[in-house]
């Protein structure tokens, strides 16, 4: 129209959007930039069946001008209904490819550059996983998946998400460290970042879960200095249903969650969608 004006170029994230569930499928397929410049961060858990990733993979990839993709423990999984049924470190490759063959960024490729409100920025999307260390203090990681069994909370992972070739999850993530933080340590540290994972880099987030054992399944700490380390300006991250914002020294944590459907009705209009970056600007050298 005549006059109408198009909004500038956004940098949005968004993260488990669960798409076996119709209500979420909907969202995924109802979701638009708002100008075709937009950038659309996914920090994980699109879903678990191989040949629904790529359906909303593919759909967001065709109207967003870069998609970003991270992994979350759904598209993780192995479920038995899957006719993929690969496991671990395979079943990851297998995703790495699917997301190049659709032109959807992943935290095996070079990190784009967002010129965009708030760049330069790096864009860095991570694979960390966890490595049970969100325990409480004084015990043992037996002991704390002991205590977890005992009040009934056990992540669907121990069941689905397989480490192979690794011994256990967290001797993989503990490779997914070193790996990542030699790429990180590469980096320009003149230009900001921003880093985006399913899990929470540090553990403040999971202070307020309803059921504090479920934090075993939530991250590690061996990133909790990264995002001064490694000059964030923003962290977005996923994983525990609860969208909110907060602040570690001077930079935004933003949890970016659709979740379930059940919990999405729950809060107030509109329907949930992507949320704009928050970068921190800072003096830059």
């Amino acid at each position: 129209m005549p006059g109408s004006l198009t909004p500038p170029p956004k940098l949005l994230a968004i993260s488990d959007l669960h798409v076996l569930f119709p209500e979420n499928r909907a969202l995924v397929d109802a979701l638009r930039p708002g100008n075709e410049d937009d950038w659309l961060l996914v920090a994980g858990d699109v879903g678990e069946m191989m040949g629904d990733i790529e359906w909303a993979l593919r759909t967001l990839s065709r109207r967003f001008a870069k998609v970003v993709w991270v992994p979350g423990n759904h598209e993780l999984w192995t479920p038995r209904e899957d006719p993929v049924a690969l496991r671990g470190e395979a079943r990851y490759a297998h995703l790495v490819n699917l997301c190049r063959s659709l032109g959807v960024v992943t935290p095996e490729d070079p990190y784009p550059v967002w010129q965009g409100a708030g760049g330069p920025v790096t864009v860095v999307p991570l694979l960390v996983l966890y490595d049970y260390s969100f325990r409480p203090p004084g015990t043992s990681k037996e002991t704390a998946l002991a205590r977890a069994r005992e009040a009934g909370v056990v992540c669907t992972d121990e069941i689905l998400l397989h480490p192979d070739p690794h011994p256990g999850l967290d001797a993989w993530c503990r490779a997914r460290l070193e790996s990542t933080e030699r790429r990180l340590a590469d980096l320009d540290p003149a230009l900001p970042t921003v880093l985006v994972n399913h899990y929470p880099l540090v553990r403040t987030p999971t202070d307020v879960l309803w059921y504090p054992e479920f934090a075993l399944w939530c991250g590690t700490e061996r990133t909790a200095d990264w995002h001064r380390r490694f000059n964030a300006a923003a962290v977005v991250y996923g994983h525990l249903h609860i969208p909110r914002t907060i602040w570690c020294d001077g930079v935004p944590f933003q949890e970016v969650s659709v979740g379930y459907p059940r919990e999405w009705r729950r809060r107030p209009p509109p329907a949930p969608g992507p949320s704009e970056v928050r970068i921190a600007l800072r003096s830059r050298v």
